[in-house]
């Protein structure tokens, strides 16, 4: 959320980026909620002095008129503050509730466009392999090879869940003890995370737990939801805190179970693994200063690179157009990983990372004391290391041989236990 006054004193530059990310929000109601909370506020502090006042000339020595005259001014000076509490509590969650659905600015670098087809490519590592074979995507092979099964899944839970099945289920494994080694070496602390969270945490983060728009399960009569994503979880770990500025910044990591009701997704684009309700990853969440933000962002994008260099997968980066940045984030970049089997070969994303700078942190209230003396809102970042689901996806079809079996990328092999999955006799 942004602060109140910055939509005030910004109004137009807010008005421009609401309409950049291709968003639906008025911030001129915004500043008219938050200049009748001022004048509210005001007159409350007011009726305050006079009552304080009516209570000092109630300690002098009075006629019983006099007093009579101060208790029935106390009284309606009472009644009155009472009246205007009640209207500022109700214009406060009136200005709360439109100030929410104000995005965050922009990074002004952020390239401008609506769709993630106007997401800017900055950078390509590694080549698309040539095949001398014709192509499989990753539902035909691990079909094949009895990884996985989509029918039996849909029959027990609906479509959109799986079974994973023999080796599959050590690549998982595998993938999850990658990355969270990775991030290991690099500092952070690790946590599995619980996969349910208060809705209000949801709403601090950005997640809208309400609504036929919705992505996330909600669970009936319950306050709590399903997590969409660990970042849920790590975000309201500090949530009403005041973390010391010694202690910043931290670096966490949390392996969640992810749920996502993924309505309304369909098409070629969500086959198999892409799109699915249920998935693992493994997700970096940082707290930092205002001042840490920035270099921190271009730290965990580098994470990513190096997890996904490792897997010796192609991919490239891109700076994530305004139109695909969603509310939280002041700048995002996604890796697409080559994809093979997707309509003839295609990039497809696999990870992204936000600078979320205090959007998150001011809904959440999680603060620094500065040196200043003052608190001040943190700044969070968060980052995909894996996404087991489109990770597996993409070794699936790069991996691929001629004879149906899969090739295991070497730094995932100590962990599996196996080099290669070859159909069963």
């Amino acid at each position: 959320m942004l602060d109140y006054k910055f939509i005030k004193d910004n109004l137009e530059a807010v008005k421009k980026n609401i309409e950049a990310r291709n968003m639906t929000a008025d911030a001129d109601i915004v500043v008219k909620l938050y200049d009748e909370r001022t004048a509210l506020t005001t007159e409350l502090q007011n009726l305050q002095q006079r009552r304080n006042a009516n209570a000092q000339s109630m300690k002098q020595k009075l006629s019983p008129e006099e007093r009579q005259k101060f208790i029935e001014e106390g009284k309606q000076i009472k009644e009155e503050a009472s009246r205007i509490e009640n209207i500022l509590k109700e214009k406060e969650a009136e200005l709360e509730d439109a100030a929410r659905k104000i995005p965050n600015m922009a990074n002004p670098a952020v390239p401008v466009g609506k769709v993630d087809t106007e997401n800017l490519e900055v950078k390509k590592v590694g080549t698309p392999r040539k095949f001398d074979f014709e192509v499989k995507d990753h539902v035909q092979i691990m079909e094949a090879l009895d990884l996985i099964d989509f029918e039996r899944a849909t029959k027990v839970s609906g479509p959109k869940f799986y079974y994973l099945k023999n080796e599959a289920v050590f690549l998982e494994q595998a993938l999850i003890m990658y990355a969270l080694n990775t991030l290991r070496k690099h500092g952070f602390n690790t946590f599995i995370t619980p996969d349910v969270a208060r809705q209000e945490i949801l709403t601090g983060i950005g997640f809208n737990p309400r609504g036929n728009e919705s992505n996330v399960y909600c669970i009936e009569d319950e306050g709590t939801c399903l997590v969409a994503t660990a970042e849920i979880t790590l975000g309201g770990y500090h949530s009403n805190e005041i973390i010391p500025k010694d202690k910043l910044p931290l670096f966490y990591a949390g392996l969640s179970h992810c749920f996502r009701r993924e309505a309304g997704a369909a098409g070629q684009f969500s086959k198999g693994l892409y799109r699915v309700h249920q998935f693992d990853k493994v997700e970096m969440f940082v707290y930092s200063t205002p001042e840490q933000s920035d270099e921190i962002h271009e730290k965990l994008r580098l994470i990513e690179e190096e997890i996904f260099t490792g897997l010796g997968l192609p991919f490239r980066v891109v700076d994530t157009c305004t139109g695909d940045l969603g509310a939280p984030a002041y700048r995002k970049w996604d890796l697409e990983a080559w994809m093979p089997g997707r309509n003839g070969g295609e990039y497809g994303e696999v990870t992204s990372t936000s600078n979320c700078t205090d959007y998150q942190a001011r809904r959440l209230n999680v603060k620094f004391k500065d040196e200043d003396g003052k608190n001040k809102y943190v700044h969070m970042l968060n980052g995909t290391a894996i996404a087991v689901g489109r990770a597996m996806l993409a070794i699936i079809e790069n991996y691929q041989n001629a004879d149906g079996s899969v090739t295991i990328p070497e730094v995932l092999v100590p962990f599996c236990g196996f080099d290669k999955i070859v159909a069963k006799k």
